[in-house]
């Protein structure tokens, strides 16, 4: 089978970056980056002060992918399923970031109702459905959103989302071997941040350098890109988003990113060197490195990029001051939407 590589992708168009965006377009790309940045480091700041409780899954390093999923995907057809990482998809596809802060808060207006948190945020109306907890369930629920896809007629296609532990799971295999034998419509997309839970890619999964190969068995196409370059990323989802919906059928993309918090927020990463984490920050920050880009390849002022910061600022301010203003729920609140029996 052949298998489909992508390397120094943003090199190969460096001279010709104008059929993908133009520079206040990417210039509003930056900004929903730089959002979702602060956004995350707002939330770890308030799990600090005991504000969110429960798990907090922080996407701090990844933020490229969702913002670049939003740009190229159907919103009017598509959907798109993750795991529990799912702050900066919930945000990228236009879900009110207050709703999102109020869920993580556990208080009035939240998302869900307020009662499901970090981990399981929702916006149906925007494509978006969750959010879940379980280690490889988003592969299988894509496959049956996929599945609903194809019943419907309605052209939609389904990403989901998964993380390189979660390609371990037997779920996964058997998702993809249903979408092979039906031809169900769904791009996989591992988010391949090297740590899984807290163990290296390297000791949790065989053949770790080729994860996208995953569903070669099952002869769906794999193909990987770098996490840290948007460019990359949507010309990479672009092409294979087009693949999916041409062959009506499944692929799966490699997305190699880099996460710069613990696994959680009560993870301390341990496991990770104090040097490759720097690194990483170093290399591999697609927020810096999309900045790089407007500065150096379209040639945007440094003054233009800092309104755009101080617009952020400004936004996630308006957040906290309607923050102040919410109200936690009241007990009987907590009883609402539970079945009970009655004996």
């Amino acid at each position: 089978m052949k298998h489909n590589y992508i390397d120094n992708f943003s090199n190969n168009i460096a001279n010709d970056k104008s059929f993908l965006f133009s520079a206040s377009e990417l210039l509003q790309v930056f900004s929903k980056m730089l959002f979702i940045r602060r956004f995350e480091e707002a939330c770890a700041n308030f799990y600090t002060q005991g504000k969110i409780r429960g798990f907090c899954h922080l996407c701090i390093g990844q933020e490229a992918f969702p913002v670049a999923l939003q740009c190229v995907r159907d919103n009017s057809k598509d959907s798109v399923v993750t795991a529990y990482r799912c702050h900066g998809h919930i945000l990228a596809c236009g879900a009110d970031p207050l709703q999102v802060m109020l869920e993580l808060l556990g208080m009035e207006g939240g998302i869900s109702k307020g009662k499901g948190g970090s981990m399981h945020l929702f916006s149906p109306e925007h494509g978006f459905y969750g959010g879940h907890g379980i280690v490889g369930a988003s592969s299988a629920l894509g496959t049956g959103l996929a599945f609903a896809h194809k019943y419907r007629a309605d052209e939609g296609i389904c990403i989901a989302c998964l993380g390189d532990g979660a390609t371990n799971q037997g779920q996964f295999f058997e998702s993809m071997n249903m979408a092979a034998l039906w031809g169900l419509p769904i791009l996989y997309v591992i988010e391949n941040n090297y740590y899984s839970m807290g163990t290296s890619v390297e000791r949790g999964c065989a053949n770790s350098g080729m994860l996208y190969t995953r569903g070669a068995s099952f002869g769906i196409p794999g193909y990987f890109c770098q996490g840290d370059d948007f460019l990359e990323v949507f010309s990479c989802l672009k092409d294979r988003i087009n693949e999916v919906r041409q062959k009506k059928g499944p692929v799966v993309l490699e997305v190699r990113t880099h996460r710069f918090k613990g696994h959680s927020m009560s993870d301390p990463g341990n496991y990770r060197s104090k040097e490759a984490l720097e690194k990483a920050k170093k290399d591999n920050d697609p927020v810096k490195n999309l900045k790089t880009v407007l500065q150096e390849g379209y040639g945007v002022s440094l003054e233009h990029i800092k309104a755009q910061e101080v617009q952020v600022k400004n936004d996630l301010q308006d957040i906290f001051y309607c923050i102040e203003k919410a109200q936690q729920f009241s007990d009987d609140y907590l009883c609402e939407h539970v079945y009970c029996v009655k004996s």
